[in-house]
């Protein structure tokens, strides 16, 4: 599995599942969704996990989990691809996951997994009784494709006679629910007379990312805790309680994240136009040093290579030493060499190598697109990814990508961590570990049983004013 390429189309292809009323399926990715899972079923699942990944991708995820067969898996992928299945159904807007579904039927996939994860949707789902009233008929299509026409029919005479617990009603249906009483209720819903123009819910009931909220004004400091006390540490704030302060948001920042077993080389910009000026001085830089204490915390090893020479030597700092060193010690001064810097970055052997700058290159601009294109024809097999610090969500970046060659990603906000950690370990071996360990861990945080919580929340750090 193509672990960066599948990452970047969940994140970026917004092409909706489409019924048409003939029962024709629209999928126009089928293939790509369809090796992946044939090459990692557990990976690609926990794949559609990932902060960032796009409603209708994970719908299809739901749909090619659910609609392959498990024969040949072990009990624990199988108790995974459950749960995951679980999250996505509940973690999506209702309509994109009931698309999922109905697809089922026109696929004839008729697993024991498919009638457990439908049966669970119709009757389980949290706001299944809105849900019944607007789309009955289509809730009812998927019960009785999960357990057959014949059984789900029966099941509701039954109940509709007053069966509460026969052994028929439980081999049939009570089985595959875990609270009957409410199963036997809805049932009854399900197979009774509709309201004419009820409204479905469009939300859904466990979202599988923070709605975080985009302030209005955008300031050094409401760009997450981490980079807002870097910010005044810059500006010469009181270094006694500010450092503290500091180490405590990324321990919390970092707080139940997996450690990537490998060496990951960082290229840090701190030229002067990383500091800026104005209103807007020390907002970028902050923003890329917070990264920088992140992947400290997270990293096995990290080697961080700095692009000022005020001091004509080059700045190399090892993992203990990132820790340790006081925070707001970088110069932002000089000039951004960002080639020669990737040279030396490579020169460490690291699994991976990620260059963080605002995009401005003014020593031989275009020496990094050169250097870059370079590497493969070299022999230069270590994955090299570009990370992008940006005052806002909105800054105009069209002159500012100095190797349009490099897989690239902007942040602004230490929410994006939460993205963009997955992003950057994905190009590496290790980091395909990572992501799985870091999505199983989302699952146990409580994900799968409507619980917030998870990846996202602990890189949240203090939320969008």
């Amino acid at each position: 599995m193509d672990t960066p390429t599948l990452l970047q189309h969940f994140r970026t292809h917004d092409a909706p599942l489409v019924l048409s009323r003939g029962g024709d399926l629209a999928w126009d990715d089928a293939e790509l969704h369809r090796s992946a899972r044939l090459s990692d079923p557990e990976g690609y699942a926990l794949l559609a996990l990932v902060p960032g990944v796009l409603p209708w991708q994970r719908a299809r995820v739901l749909l090619g989990t659910l609609a392959a067969s498990q024969d040949g898996l072990d009990e624990r992928t199988r108790a995974t691809l459950a749960k995951v299945t679980r999250a996505l159904m509940f973690g999506l807007p209702p309509a994109y996951a009931l698309t999922a579904l109905l697809a089922l039927r026109r696929l004839r996939a008729n697993h024991k997994h498919v009638t457990r994860a439908v049966v669970g949707f119709v009757l389980e789902h949290p706001e299944a009784d809105a849900l019944i009233e607007a789309r009955r008929p289509a809730l009812v299509d998927c019960f009785e494709h999960a357990l057959g026409k014949a059984t789900a029919r029966g099941c509701a005479r039954l109940i509709a006679e007053g069966d509460t617990g026969s052994g028929r009603l439980r081999r049939s249906l009570l089985r595959f629910t875990s609270d009957p009483a409410t199963a036997i209720r809805r049932v009854r819903e399900l197979y009774a007379p509709g309201t004419y123009g009820a409204v479905a819910p469009q939300e859904p009931p466990v979202p599988l990312d923070q709605a975080g909220e985009r302030p209005p004004i955008v300031t050094p400091t409401n760009r997450g805790d981490i980079a807002a006390t870097l910010v005044h540490l810059y500006r010469g704030g009181p270094a006694a309680e500010l450092r503290p302060a500091l180490a405590g948001y990324v321990a919390e920042a970092t707080r139940g994240l997996p450690r990537l077993a490998g060496h990951v080389a960082v290229v840090l910009d701190t030229s002067g136009s990383m500091r800026g000026y104005g209103e807007r001085e020390w907002a970028v830089m902050s923003q890329a040093v917070a990264l920088k204490l992140v992947l400290a915390e997270v990293c096995e090893r990290l080697t961080v290579m700095e692009t000022a020479e005020v001091r004509e030597r080059l700045q190399v700092v090892e993992t203990a030493e990132v820790r340790e060193r006081l925070p707001g010690d970088e110069t932002a001064e000089g000039a951004t060499d960002l080639a020669t810097r990737l040279l030396d970055a490579l020169d460490t052997r690291p699994d991976l190598v990620v260059i963080v700058t605002d995009g401005y290159e003014n020593v031989l601009p275009g020496d990094l697109a050169r250097v870059a294109a370079t590497l493969p024809r070299a022999g230069v097999t270590t994955p090299v990814v570009l990370c992008q610090a940006t005052f806002s969500a909105g800054d105009d970046l069209t002159l500012r990508d100095p190797a349009p060659q490099l897989p690239r990603q902007p942040f602004w906000h230490q929410d994006d961590f939460a993205g963009l950690l997955p992003w950057l370990f994905g190009h590496c071996a290790p980091g395909r570990d990572w992501i799985r360990t870091a999505m199983l861990s989302r699952l146990e945080d409580g994900l799968e049983d409507g619980l917030e919580g998870g990846l996202e929340g602990r890189l949240e750090g203090g939320g969008r004013a």
